[in-house]
């Protein structure tokens, strides 16, 4: 059995609102649509299900691994159609801590393979900037294909 050598990455942001509503982001099909997916189901409660259709083509999938309300949020995660990151091979945690007038968002996405840290470095960056425009400007418009 081939072994793969995994690691971790994190990524903190800024964003000028309250935990409760940042929250939302990750519980809410419509919100998180708005920063993460054209079509996105969500079953937020222990053991379940997700599934977040990025742009026609990449579908993240995963289940809820635990949900403390207004500080963190814990998915197994992958990609429908891989073989490096398959569906609960990896696991992604949201803490959102209460500072100054808003709330630090602590991202830590683990277990990847080595060659897949840049492109999910790059995919968590263009992300969480989408999340910080979508918690401050409810924008509703949906993601596109940004390939």
């Amino acid at each position: 059995m081939n072994q793969q050598a995994k690691d971790k990455l994190v990524k903190e942001i800024f964003i000028e609102c309250r935990p409760e509503t940042l929250f939302s982001f990750f519980t809410d099909a419509d919100k998180m649509k708005r920063w993460m997916g054209q079509h996105v189901l969500l079953e937020p409660k222990l053991g379940g299900k997700f599934r977040i259709d990025l742009n026609g083509n990449d579908i993240a999938l995963g289940e809820y691994m635990e949900i403390v309300p207004n500080e963190k949020v814990v998915l197994s995660w992958g990609w429908e159609k891989s073989k490096l990151v398959p569906p609960g091979s990896s696991k992604v945690e949201f803490r959102l801590q209460a500072q100054d007038h808003g709330t630090l968002l602590i991202l830590s996405h683990y277990d990847l393979p080595l060659e897949e840290i840049e492109s999910h470095v790059k995919g968590w960056t263009h992300f969480m900037k989408r999340l910080l425009a979508s918690a401050g400007d409810p924008d509703p418009q949906p993601i596109r294909d940004s390939k």
